[in-house]
């Protein structure tokens, strides 16, 4: 990274704000009300020779100005030499939003562009605030790039495999203590999804916020909701639509009517829930919203392995996808029936045990079932996915029956949620190193149950020797370049297709003669 531009605080401002202005973050008038913005955050002075409007000059005058990470990163960098941060992630990461804070537009100015925009088409209004979310650095480009993404061919369609190395892991059983947790913590504020983070500066906890921006939305007949982007960006435009109030996710017939109203608002996104339940939920249950974007899902692909028809809903066309997972697919031609026919399969599977594939309703009071849905538009039609969900647990399943087994958690043990369930998976960092590090046991011969780092890969790349031969101990050492060459990416084939198999573990009725039977029985009980 060339650095000889930077010799000071007024030279990473001044390149900050040039910046600002070439992507019309701001405009002229705010040039010096920007940049004593970004001199109070970083505790600095400068000299009386300091005239922001004439600093910019030189890097607007060039075509090949710093990228923002560099500028950023030599703030960051000059403000921890300082002694105004320390030299940690959380520290620099405040501060940066901060920066970006001083030369994001404020949320009025926002909401009165997104909404001139909405008049003329919903993709021109959400094209303006994904680009914002970009350009003020809410969204860390230079970080999502260094995810490792990769498509695998199933008998289901091609999965997409994301190792993220953006957002760390989330164990499921801290995520479900969250979710009772009681007494006098009560934070400001409550959690990442509430609307009072809009403008938070964060603390070491909790990200700061100063580059985010809500557009309040109206759903299911006047609800007060908010449309933002997600920061991790998993998926094409990933965007998070959060309530108003801070209160649990709960899946209902409102949870329908809202989602077909998303998609109804804008056609050119999908919108889907976490379920409600620990364990098949999501990593936040304690605050109610959905999840969507610009992006056809594997899940969205799939065709229909079974036509249904539900007595009363002639003008539904129904049916179960072909897909690791028990789903409903209903689609119609207006929103009102797939509502009706939604909430009576919910209210059928919230009540529904069959004791020979292990589905319980509930136990000692406790419900076990639930629903994780997903809307979209096809054309015309509106369309519904119900994905039939099951958080039981036994001794021999303590993380949950329909739940990545414990064979699998060397790749997943996180919860599989609404991202994973269409059919893409974010996998943990961790595994990128491990792999790197397995690739090298692999061409040595070395036996991996003798490897710590990677020991808990040890029983799956026996059946990877088993099934690609020529990397097997005693065929190693005369191994040709290409195959060498050629590991990595068999690696990251059979990482997809553990994935599949998460997906059918989550099954909560498998894809064979018994579990057909039993998804037949359960379809037979709706009444």
């Amino acid at each position: 990274m060339d650095r000889t531009w930077f010799s000071g605080p007024e030279d990473g401002i001044a390149a900050l704000v040039a910046y600002a202005l070439e992507r019309g973050l701001i405009g002229k008038s705010d040039v010096t009300y920007a940049s004593n913005g970004m001199l109070d955050a970083l505790m600095y002075e400068p000299s009386g020779s300091f005239v922001p409007k004439q600093a910019i000059g030189r890097f607007l005058a060039t075509s090949s100005g710093p990228a923002l990470e560099e500028i950023l990163a030599c703030l960051l960098d000059d403000a921890v030499e300082r002694g105004v941060i320390d030299g940690g992630i959380a520290s620099r990461d405040l501060l940066d939003t901060r920066l970006m804070g001083c030369v994001t537009p404020r949320p009025s100015e926002v909401v009165r562009e997104f909404r001139d925009r909405l008049r003329v088409s919903p993709e021109k209004a959400t094209d303006y605030l994904y680009q914002l979310a970009l350009d003020s650095d809410y969204i860390r480009t230079y970080r999502i790039a260094k995810d490792r993404k990769w498509t695998t061919s199933t008998r289901y369609g091609d999965l997409d495999i994301t190792i993220n190395l953006s957002k760390p892991e989330k164990d499921p059983k801290a995520i479900a203590a969250a979710l009772e947790k009681k007494g006098g913590d009560d934070p400001y504020p409550r959690c990442q999804l509430c609307r009072e983070n809009e403008g938070y500066a964060g603390r070491l906890d909790h990200p700061a916020r100063e580059t985010i921006r809500l557009m309040p939305l109206r759903l299911a007949g006047g609800e007060r909701w908010y449309l933002q982007y997600s920061p991790y960006v998993y998926y094409n435009e990933h965007c998070i639509v959060l309530s108003e109030h801070h209160v649990p996710m709960k899946i209902d017939r409102t949870t329908f009517v809202r989602l077909l109203d998303f998609v109804d608002q804008f056609p050119h996104y999908m919108l889907g829930s976490n379920a409600d339940l620990p364990i098949v939920g999501g990593s936040i249950l304690t605050h109610e919203h959905y999840q969507g974007g610009r992006y056809t899902f594997a899940m969205a692909k799939a065709q229909l392995r079974e036509e249904l028809s539900f007595p009363g809903f002639e003008n539904v066309h129904a049916g179960i996808v072909n897909w690791p997972m028990s789903v409903i697919r209903l689609d119609a031609e207006t929103p009102t029936p797939l509502v009706k026919l939604a909430d009576k399969i919910l209210t059928a599977w919230r009540s529904y045990s069959d004791e020979s594939v292990g589905v319980l309703a509930e136990t000692d009071g406790v419900p076990h079932n639930t629903i994780t849905p997903i809307a979209r538009r096809r054309g015309k039609l509106y369309e519904l996915d119900l994905v039939l969900r099951n958080n039981r647990t036994t001794d021999e399943y303590p993380l949950g029956i329909f739940h990545p087994h414990q064979e699998l958690h060397h790749i997943k043990k996180e919860n599989i949620g609404l991202i994973e369930v269409m059919g893409l998976a974010v996998l943990p960092a961790r595994l990128l190193g491990e792999m790197q590090r397995l690739r090298e046991v692999i061409l040595a011969g070395e036996d991996p149950a003798s490897v710590p780092e990677v020991a808990s890969h040890a029983a799956w790349t026996a059946q990877i020797l088993e099934k690609y031969p020529q990397y097997a101990p005693e065929n190693v050492a005369k191994i040709s370049k290409a195959d060498a060459d050629a590991l990595d990416g068999v690696l990251q084939e059979e990482i997809g297709q553990v994935f599949a198999q998460v997906l059918e573990q989550c099954a909560v009725f498998a894809d064979t003669k018994e579990g057909r039977r039993a998804f037949a029985r359960f379809i037979a009980s709706i009444q």
